[in-house]
């Protein structure tokens, strides 16, 4: 509810999405009960054991959409939050490919001999921000202007599409003495921000010239007024392009040699909404890229979409299933609409 008035969009958008659970690191009353950084700290202590512990992490690595503030950066507040020792730390900024770019980080880490070791996470914390204490001035000013105060579709739509929660990884440079690993095979990312406009954004508006207007280029009345700070999505756009990019750099990638579709034991792609399951489905089996249904795997209905977090716990419910075998190969899927970049990442079960 906001100012009293029931959203319009709710109904449709939860039927779409097929979203059955949702996490909100608040209480009842809407008070946080966790920062970003602490959520991301809960995920980092589940990595430690009597094997590897906080005083053996050589590298640090987190990628969120929703920092709990401009400064310092996510990483170093989770640092702060974890303790320990001096460490190397990296912030990925950025929506859904923002966790896939920490790992590749703590990957080239790996690669290059910088360090044996580097955990990598990816959190959201979105509820602050899409309270409706958060949207009571415009929703007063659309009341004001056409009577009814329903604040605009592309940001009420994201209010019942988002999660709170964190899921961190390690990596090092040898297996696990027992049970399974994931070797990382690749990770390959692609903008096509040089040929596409924003699709979702936040601390800005778009201009009368489809352009953004960042929030220090605003009127400060304007930061409430118009939610500057709500997280905005153009739906449209969003339904144009997400699946058809994604489709094109996946097939660039099989075209070149990095993995053979009939190859792929599990694939795993980050969905935001169940809308566009079928959809991806339809894309491949046009452009010859034989994933069947059967071998999909998400869990997007029962934990929802936590946006830089969801590929680690996307990973960590199926690597825990007991059902992986040596030599499978997975496949990860990770698309950002933010301004349309990709991650795919393929592992291999050792």
């Amino acid at each position: 509810m906001i100012n009293g008035l029931p959203s319009k969009a709710k109904n449709l958008i939860l039927r779409n999405n097929k979203i059955k659970t949702r996490y909100y690191a608040l209480d009842k009353t809407g008070t946080s009960t966790h920062t970003n950084a602490e959520l991301t700290k809960l995920a980092i202590e589940k990595l430690f054991d009597s094997k590897f512990g906080l005083n053996d992490m050589e590298v640090l690595s987190c990628g969120t959409t929703s920092p709990d503030q401009l400064l310092p950066s996510h990483a170093a507040m989770v640092h702060g939050e974890l303790g320990g020792h001096p460490i190397e730390i990296n912030s990925t900024a950025g929506a859904c490919s923002a966790g896939m770019q920490a790992l590749k980080f703590g990957y080239m880490s790996l690669l290059s001999g910088n360090s044996k070791n580097a955990v990598c996470a990816g959190s959201e914390r979105f509820a602050g921000w899409m309270l409706a204490k958060s949207f009571k001035e415009e929703a007063d000013k659309v009341a004001k202007l056409e009577g009814d105060g329903f604040i605009a579709f592309e940001k009420d739509f994201l209010r019942f599409m988002l999660s709170d929660g964190a899921g961190a990884a390690l990596l090092r440079d040898t297996p696990n003495d027992n049970g399974i690993s994931l070797r990382i095979d690749w990770i390959e990312q692609r903008s096509f921000a040089h040929e596409l406009p924003t699709c979702m954004y936040a601390g800005s508006i778009m201009g009368n010239d489809g352009n953004i207007i960042g929030w220090t280029d605003l009127d400060q009345s304007q930061w409430t007024s118009e939610s500057v700070f709500s997280i905005k999505q153009d739906t449209k756009l969003l339904g144009e392009f997400i699946v058809k990019k994604g489709g094109q750099l996946l097939k660039g990638l099989i075209d070149e040699g990095k993995v053979k579709a009939n190859e792929v034991s599990y694939y795993l792609p980050h969905l935001s909404s169940q809308f566009f399951g079928p959809r991806i489905q339809k894309e491949m089996e046009e452009l010859g890229i034989d994933i069947p249904q059967s071998k999909w795997f998400t869990n997007l209905s029962s934990v929802g979409n936590v946006g830089a977090g969801s590929p680690y716990l996307i990973l960590e419910e199926l690597f825990n299933s007991g059902k992986l075998k040596k030599g499978e190969k997975l496949l990860m899927m990770v698309p950002e609409s933010a301004r349309f970049n990709y991650a795919h990442v393929l592992f291999t079960v050792v």
